[in-house]
C-alpha cells in the first residue's frame, strides 16, 4: 500500500509540473506583460518597457523564471502580483473557498439526483419512468452550463426574484450556480448509472442471488449497485476536471468571486504570476480528487484491497 501511494504521488506531482509548465510556455506567447502594466499616457519607450522587465524578473531566461516559480511554490510562496504588488498566495486563499463551496455543493446535488433516478430508470427499464428519465437526462447534455445559468438567472432572480441573480452574499446566492452546474453533471452520471446497472442486473451472480430467495431489494442494493460503484466513482472522479473548468465560466455568469474569476481577470492583465499560481492550485485539486478516487476503489470491491 506504502509502495502504491508513494507511485502516485510522485506521478501526481509530475502532472501539475507538466500542466504549470505548459501554462508558463503558453504564457510567453501571449504577448508581453511590461506593455500590459506601463501606466503612461504616451508609447512606451524601449528603456520604460527594460526597467518594467527587471522589476518584474521578466528579463531573467525562462528556465531561471519557472524554477524560481516552482520553488516559491514547494515553500507556498506564488509570488507577486503585477497589478497592485499583492501577494498570488493571499489572491488565492481569498478566491479558493468560494470556488470550493460552488463545486461542492454542484458535486453534491449531483449525486443526490443522479443516484435514485438512474436506479429508478435502470429498475424500471423500458417504462414511461424511464423513457422520461433518459429524455430530460437527453435535454440536460444538450444546454450549455452558461446558456443554462443566464435562464435560471433571468426565470429565478430577475422575474420571479426568488433568489439573487449574482453575487456572492450569502447561502441563497449559492443556489443558482451550484444548480446550473450541479444538473449538467446529474444529465451524464443518470445515463452511465443506469447503464452500469443494467449491465450488472444481467449478470450471472445477481441470477443466482435471486434464486436464492433473496428480495429484489437485497439484490438491488447489496449486489447489483455495489459492483457499479467503481465506474461511477471513476467517472465522478474524472467529471470533477470538467466541474472546475465549469466553475470558470459559471463564476462569471454569477459574478462570483472565485478562482475562475480570479484567472480570467489575470488573463486580461497578462499577469503571469496570479495565473500561474491559479492553475497549479486548480491543478493539485483535481489530481488530489483523483488519488481519492483511485484510493476508494478498496472499499467496493475487496480485490483491489487485495491487489
Amino acid at each position: 500500500m506504502a509502495r502504491y501511494l508513494v507511485s502516485q504521488f510522485f506521478q501526481a506531482v509530475l502532472v501539475v509540473i507538466f500542466v504549470t509548465l505548459v501554462v508558463a510556455v503558453m504564457l510567453r506567447f501571449s504577448g508581453d506583460p511590461a506593455v500590459a502594466q506601463f501606466q503612461g499616457a504616451s508609447a512606451p519607450t524601449a528603456e520604460q518597457l527594460s526597467e518594467i522587465r527587471q522589476a518584474m524578473g521578466l528579463d531573467k531566461p525562462f528556465s531561471v523564471q519557472y524554477a524560481n516559480f516552482l520553488g516559491g511554490v514547494i515553500t507556498g510562496d506564488f509570488g507577486t502580483s503585477f497589478r497592485g504588488g499583492r501577494s498570488v498566495g493571499a489572491l488565492i486563499r481569498q478566491a479558493l473557498p468560494p470556488t470550493a463551496l460552488l463545486a461542492f455543493f454542484s458535486l453534491l446535488i449531483s449525486v443526490v439526483l443522479a443516484l435514485p433516478l438512474g436506479i429508478h430508470a435502470a429498475v424500471h427499464k423500458g417504462r414511461w419512468a424511464d423513457q422520461v428519465i433518459r429524455l430530460f437526462s437527453l435535454l440536460g447534455l444538450s444546454f450549455p452550463n452558461f446558456w443554462l445559468g443566464i435562464m435560471l438567472v433571468l426565470i429565478f432572480g430577475v422575474i420571479l426574484k426568488w433568489l439573487p441573480p449574482s453575487g456572492y452574499e450569502g447561502p441563497a446566492s449559492l443556489v443558482l450556480p451550484s444548480v446550473t452546474l450541479g444538473l449538467i453533471l446529474t444529465s451524464t452520471t443518470v445515463r452511465l448509472l443506469r447503464a452500469a446497472l443494467l449491465d450488472v442486473l444481467g449478470s450471472q451472480y445477481v441470477t443466482v442471488a435471486r434464486s436464492k430467495g433473496l428480495s429484489e431489494r437485497t439484490v438491488l442494493y447489496k449486489h447489483a449497485l455495489r459492483n457499479t460503484a467503481i465506474p461511477v466513482v471513476t467517472f465522478i472522479g474524472l467529471q470533477f476536471g470538467g466541474l472546475i473548468g465549469g466553475v470558470v465560466v459559471v463564476e462569471q455568469v454569477f459574478a462570483w468571486p472565485g478562482l475562475g474569476s480570479l484567472a480570467l481577470q489575470a488573463i486580461a492583465n497578462r499577469d503571469y504570476p496570479v495565473l500561474q499560481g491559479t492553475v497549479t492550485v486548480l491543478a493539485i485539486l483535481v489530481v488530489t480528487v483523483n488519488l481519492l478516487v483511485d484510493l476508494s476503489y478498496g472499499l467496493f470491491d475487496p480485490r483491489v484491497r487485495m491487489a
